[in-house]
């Protein structure tokens, strides 16, 4: 093989590695994968969550697919999505940890979306789990319910983001809440947590959500409460 040959042959191969970046090169297509670590959604409700039309919504998961990152089922007129394999999620949190790294501008942006975190106290997965083991928590699912009925924590009690303000006191009052959802970058949590410190109760937010959880084998549950 000549030199020119070989080196034609290799850019073809760096080529086809570059495919999976230039497939998550667009936001609402990182956000499409982030959603789909949570669970199997039809375009419908993919395109709801990402807030843009149906349409352009396929165009963002047939490139995905080409990608080889996500995996598809038709249900009747439906199809509905997932992510193709685990390592697509290994791949995705490795991208979101590495830009928090490397990106100076990223904890702006941050905080542009999530609000001042000032003054929300975390907890992290070893922590958590020893207390769950000890019954020292409540911990709060705070995802829409199809995501906690597809996997959540042990003993976590669903609270859908629509119904915090009235689930908030129905919660028992003699023990620290932890809250959880999507993941580090995820409002729903921030917000119950706020909103029950605001109350006088003891609440955290677990630093991680359900990708992040499974990921380090953290025990799930399934099904509804």
């Amino acid at each position: 093989m000549s030199t020119t040959t070989r080196r034609v042959a290799k850019n073809a191969l760096f080529d086809g590695f570059a495919r999976i970046a230039a497939a998550l090169r667009s936001g609402r297509r990182a956000e499409i994968v982030e959603i789909l670590a949570q669970g199997e959604r039809s375009v419908e409700r993919i395109a709801t969550e990402i807030d843009q039309s149906v349409a352009n919504t396929s165009h963002h998961l047939r490139t995905l697919a080409r990608a080889g990152l996500v995996a598809s089922r038709r249900e009747g007129t439906h199809i509905h999505y997932r992510l193709a394999s685990d390592k697509v999620l290994e791949v995705w949190l490795a991208i979101r940890e590495l830009a928090a790294e490397q990106l100076d501008d990223l904890a702006a942006l941050a905080d542009a979306y999530l609000g001042d975190r000032t003054h929300i106290d975390d907890i992290d997965r070893d922590e958590l789990l020893a207390r769950l083991q000890r019954r020292e928590l409540t911990v709060i699912d705070v995802r829409p319910p199809g995501e906690y009925a597809a996997g959540h924590l042990p003993g976590a009690i669903s609270v859908p983001p629509d119904d915090i303000d009235q689930m908030l006191d129905e919660l028992p009052d003699d023990r620290e809440i932890v809250a959880y959802c999507r993941g580090p970058y995820c409002v729903y949590a921030d917000d119950a947590v706020r909103e029950l410190t605001a109350r006088g109760r003891r609440a955290r937010r677990l630093r991680e959500g359900i990708p992040e959880w499974r990921q380090h084998g953290g025990p799930i549950d399934t099904g509804t409460a």
